[in-house]
């Protein structure tokens, strides 16, 4: 047995749960006072370091090759085995904390979080996160699995979109076609699944004492800042000001492809223009990297030397492959205080995108990394997403090879640009699809077991907020778009950030526009305060506002549309 924190990774891995939990025992019986109890707070905070970083390794290893299931034992095991006990030690230490009624530099929030985050703790529920995620990771098995033959070989579906910018109409569809059949095969597992889901969660807020799962999952999230009906305004807002906006987008695209309505394989993604010619910013995924280091390095040479330790130190994973899990994150190692990018890369367009937004929440660990404490680095999601939204743009201008970039024509750079813009608009209409269809399914009843009613509200909301595209014929797949957003299976309720932080990147960029050193100041300013304020206060320090009303909305639509005019 032993009682002392290991120094390093390998040697806490090396450890059994009967040789970590003497040190978490020590940790509780261990006297502290005001005087002495940072020293214990470094302490606890180091050893959460490394149980941090094991489970994001392993975490990693899993979406790298989801076929493994060698990897896949090992991460339950863990979650099984050291996980989940030491949450049970980590709540005790917390309430201790917490009773003890210290103050502790930095750490007024984080503490209010701690409490939130204790006032949920059941013993019941820590079996029950455990089957969570390995549902989580059956989703993965199967949307990674999905593989469609194409041109004489078998093909990711991740793959086959890189054939779906074609500027032959009969050829999308084709293609399109392909790929949507191909996920409606997977409709009753994923129905199954996705009930297994439901009950669970409904469990789980029950047993923290929740009537329903929206109420818990927003303590959970510590959404302190704004309410499910601040959403709900929001919502509202997105109707009356970008819904129309989204509509001259496609309107315009039905222009230039020459057609009266827009069909499914005339988007991207259901939802996002697309533009012909296809762009085509690298020949290869190797590409990918360096020239995003040298943007980087435009933006600020703070930004370039993060990237390329990264680079450095193989914090990268960009190639899509057969077995990789969808999408694509930053994740964090918190003992090597280093960011790790995942992603799915094929070389398109959306590709150059993904990775200066996850370079974003790279830079945004960088900046924190000062924080000694793990509960003082997350903000929440609604201002992480600040800081990697706000460098798709701020890192857009240097697009051309003249800055290191991909486009040698300043032509395609901007046509990259306007592409960019105007998927920004078209994306807060889909975020309320999103976002609504989960107050709908949480709201305290349990009417989402019935998958036919899901499909019905998710086809009643895209209807509201998605009026643009016609999907006659193609019904069944409009109506089982639920499946193919990964957040609502694995991330509940983690969207509407993403519609929050567009509207305070799109203000940071405008402080950049107006006066470029200054902005980036306030912006990297923000970033280094972690979590360590409230939102409101770290949107005030980046330069923005903490508002999504309809003037708010209106005011962000505006700056996008004269900038797509200024870049046309």
């Amino acid at each position: 047995m032993t009682t002392s924190i290991p120094d390093s990774l390998e040697a806490f891995a090396q450890l059994k749960w009967e040789e970590i939990e003497p040190i978490y025992q020590e940790l509780v019986e261990r006297p502290f006072t005001q005087e002495n109890v940072e020293s214990w707070m470094v302490d606890w905070a180091k050893l959460r370091n490394l149980l941090a970083e094991q489970f994001a390794r392993l975490r990693v290893a899993s979406t790298q090759n989801t076929k493994d299931e060698t990897v896949e034992e090992n991460l339950q095991t863990f979650l099984k085995n050291v996980f989940r006990p030491a949450q049970k030690y980590n709540n005790q230490l917390t309430k201790r904390l917490l009773e003890s009624g210290y103050e502790i530099e930095g750490m007024t929030l984080p503490l209010k979080k701690m409490k939130a985050e204790n006032d949920l703790f059941s013993d019941e529920n820590l079996n029950l996160f455990n089957e969570e995620v390995k549902l989580a990771g059956q989703y993965n098995r199967t949307i990674g699995s999905q593989t469609v033959a194409w041109e004489g070989e078998q093909r990711t579906l991740i793959q086959m979109r890189t054939f779906f910018d074609s500027p032959d109409r009969t050829h999308r569809k084709e293609v399109w076609q392909k790929i949507a059949t191909r996920q409606l095969e997977d409709r009753n597992d994923l129905n199954a699944l996705w009930k297994s889901l439901f009950q669970l969660r409904q469990k789980i807020a029950r047993n923290a004492g929740f009537d329903n799962y929206l109420a818990y999952r927003w303590k959970l999230l510590k959404r302190f800042d704004y309410s499910p009906e601040d959403s709900m305004t929001f919502h509202q807002a997105i109707e009356e000001k970008v819904v129309p906006a989204a509509s001259k987008v496609y309107a315009q695209l039905a222009q230039n492809l020459g057609v009266e309505k827009l069909r499914p394989w005339d988007v991207a993604n259901d939802t996002q223009p697309l533009m012909y010619p296809k762009l085509t910013p690298m020949s290869s995924v190797d590409e990918l990297a360096p020239k995003s280091a040298a943007m980087f390095y435009h933006v600020g040479n703070e930004f370039g030397n993060y990237f390329k330790t990264m680079q450095d130190e193989a914090l990268l994973d960009l190639p899509n492959h057969a077995g990789k899990a969808p999408g694509g994150y930053c994740t964090y190692f918190s003992v090597a205080k280093r960011p790790f990018i995942f992603m799915n890369a094929v070389g398109s367009a959306g590709d150059v995108r993904t990775m200066l937004h996850e370079a974003g929440h790279a830079f945004h660990a960088f900046e924190s990394n000062h924080l000694p404490y793990p509960d003082q680095r997350h903000p929440g999601h609604e201002f992480s997403e600040v800081a990697s939204m706000a460098m798709e743009l701020l890192a857009a201008p240097y697009l051309t090879s003249e800055f290191g970039g991909f486009y040698d024509s300043p032509e395609e750079a901007a046509r990259h640009r306007v592409n960019h813009l105007r998927k920004i608009i078209t994306f807060w209409p889909y975020m309320a699809v999103v976002d609504a269809f989960q107050h709908w399914v949480y709201k305290g009843d349990d009417e989402a077991m019935d998958t036919d009613a899901c499909d019905a509200k998710w086809a009643e909301l895209w209807r509201r907020f998605m009026p643009d595209i016609d999907w006659r014929g193609f019904e069944e797949v409009m109506m089982t778009g639920w499946h193919r957003k990964q957040h609502i299976f694995r991330a509940p309720f983690y969207y509407v950030e993403y519609g929050m932080a567009q509207v305070g990147a799109i203000q940071v960029w405008r402080n950049v526009l107006n006066d470029r050193e200054s902005g980036i100041q306030k912006y990297r300013h923000a970033l280094s305060q972690g979590g360590t304020k409230s939102l409101r206060e770290l949107y005030a320090l980046a330069g923005a506002n903490f508002k999504f009303d309809s003037d708010s909305m209106a005011e962000v639509v505006d700056l996008l549309d004269s900038k797509i005019e200024e870049l046309l």
